[in-house]
């Protein structure tokens, strides 16, 4: 580059050449944090690739502008500018390696901003793009990572299953690729909303030694198992260490939920209300849904269902308008419950009813024995032995039949039959809805 630099200079030249060598400047005032003199540079280099009509610096440098416009907080203009560099990606004008480039960064940003309208409406561009460029593999495994987490926010979890798997082999040669360990997180995402907890773990362990942090998700995992000081402590510990917006954002999401499950309504209110703050700043629907409906949980929490119901209502309508059915169910459990708080039992029997019927749909297990146990009469240990009751809260931790085997010195077989035992006495039909109940009916010790 410098050498490039001094060529130029040399020659007096003023061709576009001067404009790519600023990219690698603008670059580096950037990751130095130095981000209005990266706008400058970016600003520069986009004026030179107009001058001289090269539309692969010019795509490029907008949207790299855009995202410094964004970093400094001018999400608007920032978005404009990306949108605009999109435009020209799919109208066929720019090269197909910039082409590659500028999808990545541009959905990285929709990411990162919360933006799902954009990031579907880029994504499926991006597939298509994908599919007539079968030779970029680093494109296709990134392509196929959004194509996971958009299809799972839509509810279709199983094609969004595949979609992550397909991620992880294409994404494996050569070893190494960042995108790798994020794919392994979003197939352990998927297994843990599908009640699947040892396959969840498997995935979050993965991803953890690919070099992607296992969190929130693994201290998600710890709730669902019943392992709620661990979850707490988890979160805490990477509520403290995590600084990038989007990724603090849903480490607060999960806190909210694990801290309230543990009853620390006041580090829950805290962590809220950060999040909603993050919210303001950024002003996308996702993420005022994501503020309003922790907010919610915590009013109630706190015993005012009154503003608890008006913010969950809030968080509702946003998940209808975006189409993300999970969370829609999940905030419609929490309507349920301020009605009932407020006696107006036909109101939260209603929405407890959608919300099982979408819980259903989606095949979101847990959720659903969770909130079917939580429906029901108390049962206590619903005659189970001593032993009954050991090999159920180490199911509740995800151990396997052999694992369990091991732990208590019996057979498979006798684990076998003691699981079968406990769920005809629990009238469950899965580890996940036994764990459910274990969790529900505190059979399982906050310490497990």
């Amino acid at each position: 580059m410098a050498r490039a630099a001094r060529l130029l200079d040399e020659s007096g030249e003023q061709g576009v050449e001067r404009g790519y060598l600023l990219m690698p400047a603008a670059h580096q005032s950037m990751m130095s944090g130095n981000m209005a003199e990266a706008e400058s540079r970016f600003a520069e280099a986009a004026g030179i690739g107009e001058r001289f009509g090269d539309a692969d610096l010019t795509s490029l440098a907008r949207q790299s502008r855009g995202r410094a416009l964004i970093a400094l907080g001018d999400v608007e203009r920032g978005v404009t500018l990306l949108d605009e560099a999109m435009v020209a990606v799919t109208a066929g004008e720019v090269s197909t390696i910039f082409a590659g480039i500028i999808y990545c960064s541009v959905l990285s940003a929709c990411s990162d901003l919360f933006d799902i309208a954009r990031a579907r409406e880029w994504t499926e561009a991006l597939t298509r793009w994908c599919d007539a460029q079968p030779d970029m593999v680093p494109y296709r495994g990134e392509c196929l990572v959004h194509r996971a987490e958009i299809i799972s926010l839509r509810g279709v979890w199983p094609d969004a299953l595949n979609e992550a798997l397909l991620a992880c082999e294409r994404l494996s040669e050569p070893p190494g690729q960042p995108a790798f360990g994020a794919a392994l997180y979003q197939v352990g995402e998927l297994h843990r909303l599908r009640g699947e907890l040892e396959k969840a773990e498997a995935a979050y362990r993965k991803a953890a030694e690919s070099g992607r942090s296992p969190y929130p998700g693994l201290a998600l995992l710890r709730l669902a198992q019943g392992r709620r000081d661990d979850a707490s402590a988890a979160i805490c510990r990477v509520l403290q260490e995590a600084r990038h917006p989007r990724v603090r954002s849903r480490v607060l999401s999960a806190a909210v939920e694990i801290l309230l499950s543990c009853d620390q309504t006041p580090a829950a209110r805290q962590a809220a209300d950060e999040l909603n703050a993050l919210a303001q700043a950024l002003g996308t629907p996702f993420m005022r849904a994501t503020a309003a409906e922790a907010l919610g949980a915590v009013l109630l929490a706190e015993g005012d269902p009154t503003a608890a119901l008006a913010e969950c209502r809030t968080a509702f309508t946003l998940w209808r308008e975006l189409d993300v059915p999970y969370e829609s169910a999940r905030t419609q459990v929490l309507i349920a419950r301020a009605c009932r708080a407020l006696h107006d039992r036909d109101s939260a029997d209603f929405e407890r009813d959608s919300a099982v019927r979408t819980f259903e749909q989606l095949g979101a297990r847990l959720d659903l024995a969770r909130l079917q146990t939580s429906g029901a009469a108390p049962r206590s240990a619903a005659g189970l032995t001593a032993r009954e009751l050991e090999v159920l809260r180490l199911v509740a931790t995800g151990r396997t039949n052999r694992a369990i085997a091991d732990e208590l010195d019996l057979s498979e077989k006798t684990v076998a039959r003691h699981i079968a035992n406990i769920f005809n006495k629990l009238d469950v039909s899965s580890r996940a809805a036994a764990t459910a109940y274990a969790f529900e009916h505190h059979l399982v010790e906050s310490s497990t």
